[in-house]
């Protein structure tokens, strides 16, 4: 049984970084403004303070509902008839991506070697995984669709802020129920029928930041992976998974291989390409139903990027197996692809 919105009154005593003052606490927050327009200091809000008040992780800030000084003035869009968030109180319309790209088939990518599609388990292989692809290929388009199982604003990731104003990144999908990135697509299948239109050469999957879990096999956003994966299959594209691995996670259940990953190779119903770095081959003796791709990873070069090397706290060097596997999955990814 869900439990009640947990909204209060606030007001804006900082808009960059944003933080609210609920009943006298100044309190970290964060406003989807591509939704809710602009906050200013001195803004009436009401904030959903549920999550910083069960002091959550990644998750751990209050999050703004609604501007009421400046944000009830939206007109959405005139001529859309789609809407995502559909019967909540953030529901709005979008176009999707899946009808603009009957506007774009003019552009469409020649036939050839189909897009290649990597799976990822969770949003922090993103940065990793894009730097390693445009690194074994230089010139490849790789766009990166946004799912279910972790967080659904396209505006909130930083990561892929960084990685489009870098170019290592082609385009941005949110799809359903993900919103609000550069394109919105009703479904994963239709994110991924799409991509080559947009021009992409391939196309990273995977959910938004934080994940969410219930330490149960399959209650936990790492399943949106199979999703993902099954989507690829079935429009008969390459498919390889990148695998969640750890040398430092403290929970039993993610070091060495993940449980989230574990979980998604057994329920495959047909087999993928799993790109292991080549120090952890000795993890995956079992996996003869998946077709196992060892490859060579330099984490040295990806730690003097600049791009993001920090999971749950832990930098490179405290868990380099965990940045290996996605630098194995995008080297792998563009090897496909090019």
């Amino acid at each position: 049984m869900a439990g009640r919105l947990k909204l209060r009154l606030g007001v804006v005593v900082s808009a960059d970084p944003l933080e609210v003052e609920v009943a006298g606490e100044r309190r970290r927050a964060w406003a989807d403004e591509v939704l809710l327009g602009e906050m200013r200091e001195g803004d009436e809000v009401v904030v959903n303070v549920a999550a910083l008040d069960l002091k959550l992780g990644s998750g751990g800030f209050d999050v703004v509902h609604v501007n009421l000084t400046r944000g009830l003035d939206g007109n959405g869009v005139d001529d859309a008839h789609v809407m995502k968030l559909n019967y909540t109180s953030l529901q709005h319309p979008v176009e999707p991506v899946e009808e603009e790209s009957v506007r774009l088939m003019s552009g469409m990518r020649s036939k050839g070697a189909p897009l290649s599609v990597g799976v990822l388990p969770l949003h922090g292989h993103l940065a990793p995984a894009a730097w390693a692809a445009a690194q074994a290929a230089p010139g490849l388009r790789v766009g990166y669709v946004q799912t279910g199982g972790g967080g659904l604003p396209g505006s909130l990731s930083r990561d892929v802020k960084q990685l489009r104003d870098l170019d290592l990144l082609a385009g941005h999908i949110t799809a359903a129920p993900s919103y609000g990135g550069e394109h919105d697509a009703l479904s994963t299948v239709g994110a991924l029928d799409v991509a080559g239109v947009l021009g992409w050469d391939a196309v990273l999957v995977g959910p938004g930041p934080g994940i969410i879990g219930s330490d149960t096999t399959y209650g936990h956003g790492g399943m949106a992976a199979l999703g993902s994966a099954h989507a690829a299959l079935s429009l008969g594209l390459p498919t390889s998974i990148s695998l969640r691995l750890s040398s430092a996670d403290p929970r039993d259940r993610h070091r060495g291989l993940s449980h989230h990953t574990q979980t998604v190779l057994d329920l495959l119903l047909a087999p993928v390409d799993v790109p292991v770095p080549e120090e952890a081959l000795d993890l995956f003796s079992t996996h003869a139903k998946h077709r196992l791709h060892p490859v060579p990873v330099d984490l040295s070069q990806y730690e003097r990027s600049g791009l993001p090397a920090k999971t749950m706290g832990r930098s490179l060097a405290d868990d380099p197996l965990f940045f290996s596997a996605p630098l194995a999955a995008g080297t792998h990814l563009a090897r496909v692809a090019s």
